[in-house]
């Protein structure tokens, strides 16, 4: 392999504007999460300290789409060490972040740790909205004007729990992401594969990444979590020009707790590399196994509509016959059955063993993610699939698939049109899926599959210009 240098291109990736939800423990940065979002994602307690983690998912408002991130709290006085490497993921949350909202106590009033946090916010340069939370009557609604000594242009009150005004907040914010400088986005070349290397911390991101280097390019460490920014990296491989991006690599050591709570931890740099990625490697210890947080991140590569590989490194040290291989990969896919699209690979990132593979499969996998289906060619699947197993439906009223076309890439994403296509089943949509897979190169990429509504009158029209998936052509 030889290094290459980076060149330039038209090609741009588009990524979601990131949005961070910063303040104090116990101020209701959770809660108001959880509104955003629409769902109970964080954890919510009435316990200063709750949440160790940075939750991160995509909020919706008035059509405008962005990643919402929730991190513990911020504090000047460090406590132990799970304290401090909660502080330094919010710290990186906020570096990372396009927009930050400030979060303080309406109901307890200005606190001097308010004024250091957002002297903190400051320092990074980025737009701060300061939401007054738990503004639940007009007496702290009227407080929260108390919050101006920490010298914002505005103050919005709003109550998490109980939603009052979380929507002008949403208003005011989305107006300021689209007021945002314009993101450059990565620059691609005709060919190139953006692959990023995620796993929980520990699994040998880094080791990969210099075996495939073939240098030492990142720092190693056996401390959980000691890397702290993606770093890009490009190499050639069979002629095709690879990016390297390593959520994990650091130039210098960094100080974060180790332990069960940090490997908890789902990064913002890791999500932000995914925005712009192809493919993620998914690194998985082979020596103990698919672990909760391993499912996080496979979650999150799938939402992202990346292609993924699933990658059991430190295969060297597993105790080995003819079948410890099909066993593991058994009981991979046990566990996590929505993972069967990802090829699986047993590598040794320290040895070298099979490493080189990893790019095999993430170009294959890239490849998918772009395949273009036929109108014709799928229609004539879909109606082959609906004579084998019909819809499955959840009501009193059968659906029936009219005619279906591939809306976009990547990934690859089918919308089926069809009457009362509310009741068509998901077991049937995956149903549908296999029959896909088993007959195009789909291998490490996830699809989507959307059905539609759509008159009975137009399914004729189209069934006339060809387009029907079942009946007697004319």
């Amino acid at each position: 392999m030889s290094r290459i240098q980076r060149v330039e291109n038209t090609a741009v990736q588009e990524r979601l504007p990131l949005v961070a939800l910063v303040g104090r423990p116990n101020v209701g940065k959770s809660t108001l999460f959880n509104r955003f979002v629409g769902e109970r994602r964080a954890v919510v307690e009435n316990r200063a300290g709750t949440t160790r983690d940075r939750l991160i998912a995509v909020a919706e408002w008035n059509g405008f789409r962005f990643r919402l991130v929730d991190t513990g709290g911020m504090q000047p006085v460090q406590g132990d060490v799970i304290d401090v490497a909660v502080q330094d993921q919010a710290r990186i949350a906020v570096t990372s972040a396009d927009l930050i909202i400030l979060v303080v106590d309406a109901a307890s009033g200005p606190n001097p740790g308010d004024a250091e946090v957002a002297k903190l916010l400051r320092k990074s340069g980025k737009p701060i909205l300061l939401a007054a939370n738990k503004a639940d009557n007009i007496e702290r609604d009227r407080a929260s004007l108390e919050f101006s000594a920490l010298g914002f242009d505005a103050i919005y009150p709003v109550s998490a729990q109980h939603g009052i005004g979380s929507g002008d907040l949403l208003d005011v914010l989305i107006e300021s992401l689209r007021g945002l400088p314009p993101e450059s986005g990565t620059p691609t070349r005709e060919g190139e594969v953006t692959v990023a290397i995620v796993g929980r911390p520990n699994v040998g991101k880094s080791s990969l990444l210099n075996r495939l280097l073939g240098e030492e390019r990142t720092v190693v460490s056996s401390v959980p979590g000691t890397t702290r920014d993606a770093i890009d990296d490009h190499i050639d491989h069979g002629g095709r020009y690879i990016t390297l991006v390593d959520t994990a690599g650091i130039k210098k050591r960094g100080r974060i707790a180790s332990g069960p709570v940090a490997e908890k931890y789902a990064t913002v740099r890791s999500v932000a590399a995914l925005d712009r990625a192809d493919v993620a490697l998914l690194l998985v210890d082979a020596s103990t196994g698919l672990q909760s947080q391993d499912l996080h991140v496979a979650g999150s590569v799938i939402e992202a509509g990346k292609g993924l590989v699933v990658v059991m490194n430190k295969w060297d040290v597993v105790e080995k016959d003819g079948f410890t291989f099909d066993a593991a990969v058994g009981a991979l896919r046990r566990q996590a059955p929505f993972l069967d699209f990802a090829p699986v690979l047993s590598i040794s990132a320290l040895t070298g063993l099979r490493a080189t593979k990893v790019l095999d499969a993430a170009i294959a996998a890239a490849d998918a993610r772009r395949l273009r289906i036929p109108t014709g060619a799928l229609n004539r699947l879909v109606a082959e699939a609906v004579a084998r197993q019909e819809p499955a439906h959840s009501g009193s009223k059968r659906p029936k698939i009219l005619y279906a076309a591939q809306a976009a890439t990547p990934p690859p994403t089918f919308v089926l049109f069809a009457r009362n296509a509310a009741q068509v089943h998901f077991s049937w949509q995956r149903f549908l899926e296999n029959q896909i897979r088993d007959q195009y190169p789909l291998t490490g990429t996830p699809i989507r599959i959307v059905v539609r509504e759509r008159a009975a009158e137009e399914g004729r029209e189209r069934g006339r210009s060809g387009g029907r998936t079942g009946g007697r052509r004319r």
